[in-house]
C-alpha cells in the first residue's frame, strides 16, 4: 500500500493553475523527487499536500486516509514532516534545544505534555543523539543555530525535521543556495536516510 497518494490534485489562483492534474504515489521507505523549472508549481504541490491550502480539484491520501482537508498544524501529529526552501530554525537556541524543541512536535499536545505528564524522555533523547550523529552536528550541539554556517543551517533543519520520527519527510529544495560541495553533502546524506525513511524532495 501507497504511503502516500496524490490523485488528480489541481490548485488554481483565478484563471492562474498552479498544480494542474499531477497524481503521484510514494512507497514506504522510498525516496522520489519531483523535478521542475520555478515556478513549475512544486512549491505549491507541497503547500497542498501539507495542508497549507487547500485542492481545487483531486485529493491527497495519507495511509489511505484522505487528509486534503485538514489544516497544516494537523500534519506532523500524523507523521509529516517538511523541511522548507528557505531555512527555518530558531536562531537563539543552541543545535540541541532546535532537535529537543522539533521532538515533539508529532505528540500532542506537543512539547508541553512533558511538563504535565511527567513523560519519560529517555528515548527522546536517544533520538535526539542519534539524530545529530547522523546529521553530523554533534560537535555543534551547544552553538546557537544562529553561529552556523548556511550548510550546517541545512542540515540543522533536516534534523528537526527527522527528531519527531516522521513516516514522511517532505524536503523543498534542500540543497537550495549552498555550495557544490555542501549540495553533495547533503544530498549524500538524503541518499543515506533512504529505506529508514520516505522522502519527497523537490529539485
Amino acid at each position: 500500500m501507497a504511503l502516500l497518494k496524490v490523485e488528480n490534485l489541481s490548485r488554481r489562483y483565478g484563471a492562474v493553475v498552479a498544480v494542474d492534474g499531477v497524481n503521484l504515489s510514494v512507497e514506504p521507505g522510498t525516496i522520489h523527487s519531483v523535478i521542475g523549472p520555478n515556478g513549475a508549481g512544486k512549491t505549491t504541490l507541497f503547500r497542498v499536500i501539507t495542508g497549507e491550502v487547500r485542492p481545487s480539484a483531486g485529493r491527497v491520501l495519507f495511509e489511505d486516509r484522505e487528509i486534503s482537508s485538514l489544516p497544516s498544524h494537523k500534519m506532523p501529529h500524523l507523521g509529516i514532516a517538511r523541511s522548507f526552501q528557505r531555512t527555518t530554525i530558531f536562531p537563539n537556541l543552541t543545535v540541541y534545544e532546535n532537535v529537543w524543541a522539533a521532538s515533539y512536535a508529532r505528540t500532542v499536545p506537543g512539547l508541553f505534555s512533558l511538563f504535565r505528564r511527567g513523560r519519560d524522555t529517555s528515548q527522546v533523547e536517544e533520538r535526539i543523539e542519534h539524530t545529530l550523529a547522523e546529521l553530523d552536528l554533534n560537535d555543534k550541539r551547544t552553538s546557537k543555530a544562529r553561529e552556523l554556517s548556511h550548510a550546517e543551517q541545512r542540515a540543522l533543519e533536516v534534523a528537526m525535521a527527522l527528531a519527531s520520527a516522521p513516516s514522511l519527510l517532505l524536503m523543498d529544495e534542500p540543497a537550495a543556495g549552498l555550495s557544490g560541495d555542501a549540495t553533495r553533502r547533503i544530498m549524500t546524506t538524503i541518499r543515506q536516510l533512504g529505506g529508514r525513511y520516505t522522502i519527497l524532495l523537490i529539485e
